[in-house]
């Protein structure tokens, strides 16, 4: 499992950027997921990993 915590806000972030923290269910600051660990969600955080805190 990871958790995923959403540290930075999505303000100024282009639109594909904000549609993957809407599809991770990221929508406020400090909120935290905890997902499988597989490549899909691997791809996710990677497009927005200066936003996010992932944790194993």
């Amino acid at each position: 499992m990871i958790k995923v915590k959403l540290v930075r806000s999505w303000i100024g972030c282009n639109p594909k950027q904000r549609k993957v923290l809407d599809a991770l269910g990221l929508r406020k600051i400090r909120c935290e997921k905890s997902f499988e660990d597989n490549a899909a969600i691997r791809g996710m955080i990677a497009e927005v990993k200066h936003l996010v805190e992932v944790s194993e």
